[in-house]
């Protein structure tokens, strides 16, 4: 669907990113220190491939399927005709630039009944490279070798494309133009007393989180990965990546360091047109494991348990991996527990994107990643502690998430909270939020943001539910009617004041660094575009007042996406008028997504059992990229 050369995939040496164009009217709007460009999100365009390497029918097995793969000449597919294959899990071992296909959700049905070896997170379907290093320990999984590890000495400035680091400190191999480095440094403090006033990262309890948290190693929660585009010296190393450096908060007093495998991730792997039942899966449907440039679309993902087996089930885990793309697709669940829809661990740049969540309680959950766009994504009944409790659409629970993009989305809500971690630069855009799902008692508030999560920006959504959300906002000082409300902002605990000693104590600096410019909430039943609630008089990362209340149509797309049709965009908005959704007076259509469901799908909110679903009947040819810009523009900060 985006915009990158068909070269780069089939190569799968990131020579340089692919170079989208960020919609210019976002200057004007965002600081640049408070946005990036999220037009990088996901594998770029998805080709087309038409070669068939192997074709397979019902009663193959994972073998057979393993072995095609594994033989399949780079830029061919493997395809599964239709029918309904009962196998064990598949493996793309280091094996790129390899399609999976079947002939539609619809009419190619895989039924799981056991995973495939994937480093330690097993999976029906495992994307993985040959060197599959965790930054959780100093081995690589399977590979009798350490990791590599480097101080990073320079380069750390917000915007930088060029690094330094010092000769190896462990390890073996050195960096090569395409291996992805994973950055991290030491978080500032394990209590409050050490905040340092603006970006704070703390993964300790009661201090500052829940329960003692992070991700990687420990007490370095705060990642970015990134790909070599140029090496200068053989240690020490000054390093072209992509994409820059996001967060503003790097500096050699927390010393930073980089780490990469001994291979180079696994790349341009895709899994399209497949319906996946992996409730024999546990706990992962499809792993993307140091992968890049890969992704899953027009699938279908069932896990019919009633019950949740080892703490958390996943359709899709995009672990310790970057440019991942998962769209078009269909996911549903039936626990009352911790089941993800696409949990993000550890990884960068991931696009997610046009998708339906049935019945998945978290349905898009980040553990740690920098520049995840989750757009045009419809959730529905986001069941929770045996439907009793409703958890945000796109949810915030790992050590430490940064510049997530939330744009046009339709589902109960965004939420940050702390149970682990914090997140920072998070932006909602175009979203409509409801906050309220039948039969949900508590946390129904549909834009969340606990304390210590810092500088979001809340642009242009709309909020609430008519007649249930009353109030504006549950503020430390003032948490009461917390549930009613349609913000709840710097609080410390669940829709409650933090005690300090359980929960962490609330934090004020959260409201003061949030902007909100241009939201509709059901409790104002107004359009606010006020400058009291821009946080223009900061001292580091102010954004200023918006010279205009006009607002772009999208933060990371260039034009209006295939998928859409004719129907109205932008679809979400303070400026957009007579909309189908009711109780929002009128600013706010049905998305693509969401009409699948409804009118094509014909789901339901009660539905217990899954739909039949395709992304050709629902949109037609999804394939086509939207009107891109020339690709040699950049944002310059």
């Amino acid at each position: 669907m985006r915009r990158l050369s068909f070269c780069f995939l089939v190569i799968g040496l990131s020579l340089s990113a692919p170079l989208y164009a960020q919609p210019q009217p976002q200057q004007g709007l965002l600081a640049p220190s408070r946005s990036i460009n999220w037009g990088l999100a996901g594998a770029g365009v998805i080709p087309t491939r038409s070669q068939i390497c192997a074709t397979l029918n019902p009663g193959a097995t994972a073998a057979q399927i393993n072995s095609a793969i594994s033989s399949c000449v780079s830029g061919q597919v493997i395809k599964l005709n239709a029918g309904t294959y009962n196998i064990s899990g598949i493996k793309f071992d280091a094996k790129n630039n390899v399609t999976l296909r079947g002939a539609g959700p619809d009419q190619t049905f895989l039924i799981f009944s056991a995973q495939a070896s994937c480093g330690g997170k097993n999976a029906g379907i495992c994307v993985i490279n040959g060197s599959a290093n965790w930054v959780g320990n100093s081995a690589n999984v399977g590979d009798s070798a350490q990791e590599n590890n480097a101080d990073w000495t320079g380069g750390y400035a917000q915007g930088s494309t060029v690094i330094t680091l010092s000769a190896r400190t462990l390890g073996t191999v050195s960096p090569t133009v395409g291996t992805t480095l994973i950055l991290d440094q030491l978080e500032d403090g394990s209590t409050r007393a050490q905040d340092t006033g603006d970006v704070f990262v703390c993964t300790r309890s009661p201090a500052c989180t829940q329960e003692n948290g992070g991700n990687g190693r420990t007490l370095r929660a705060q990642q970015q990965l990134v790909t070599v585009t140029s090496v200068s010296g053989s240690g020490p190393y000054t390093l072209g990546i992509t994409p820059a450096i996001s967060m503003p908060n790097w500096r050699s007093s927390q010393a930073p360091k980089a780490w990469w495998a001994n291979k180079n991730y696994i790349t341009g792997v895709g899994i399209e047109d497949l319906s996946l039942d992996c409730t024999a899966c546990d706990p992962f449907g499809v792993t993307f494991f140091n992968a890049t440039n890969s992704w899953l679309k027009n699938v279908r993902s069932i896990r019919n348990d009633s019950t949740i087996t080892t703490g958390s089930d996943k359709h899709v885990l995009v672990f310790q991996s970057t440019h991942i793309t998962v769209r078009d697709s269909y996911f549903f669940g039936r626990s009352d527990g911790d089941e993800y829809g696409v949990n993000i661990w550890e990884s960068s740049d991931t696009l997610i994107e046009n998708n339906i969540f049935q019945r998945v309680p978290l349905p898009i959950l980040h553990e740690t990643g920098t520049g995840t766009v989750a757009a045009y994504n419809y959730t529905i009944n986001n069941l929770w502690n045996n439907g009793t409790w409703s958890q945000g659409s796109v949810y915030g629970h790992g050590g430490h998430e940064d510049f997530i993009l939330a744009e046009g989305n339709d589902g109960f809500g965004l939420e940050m909270e702390n149970y682990y971690g914090f997140a920072h630069f998070v932006t909602s855009f175009r979203n409509r939020w409801t906050g309220f799902e039948t039969g949900r008692q508590n946390q129904t508030v549909p834009m969340f943001v606990y304390g210590l999560n810092r500088y979001a920006n809340i642009i242009g959504n709309v909020l609430g539910t008519a007649g249930y959300h009353t109030k504006y906002q549950a503020v430390p000082g003032d948490s009461s009617s917390c549930t009613r409300s349609v913000y709840a902002i710097g609080l410390g605990d669940n829709c409650a004041d933090g005690d300090g000693s359980v929960k962490p104590l609330n934090d004020s600096f959260t409201l003061t660094s949030t902007m909100r410019w241009g939201n509709y909430d059901v409790a104002t039943n107004t359009v606010r575009f006020m400058a009291s609630e821009v946080p223009s008089a900061l001292s580091l990362y102010a954004n200023p007042v918006p010279s205009s209340q006009a607002l772009p149509a999208s933060l990371y797309l260039p034009g209006r996406p295939s998928y859409w049709g004719s129907l109205p965009w932008p679809a979400i908005g303070p400026e957009v008028t007579g909309g189908d959704v009711p109780g929002v007076a009128g600013h706010a259509y049905r998305i693509p997504a969401r009409r699948c469901f409804e009118d094509v799908m014909k789901g339901s909110f009660s539905d217990s059992t899954p739909r039949t679903f395709s992304s050709a009947t629902c949109y037609g040819n999804t394939s086509v990229p939207p009107p891109s810009a020339p690709t040699n523009l950049r944002i310059i900060r």
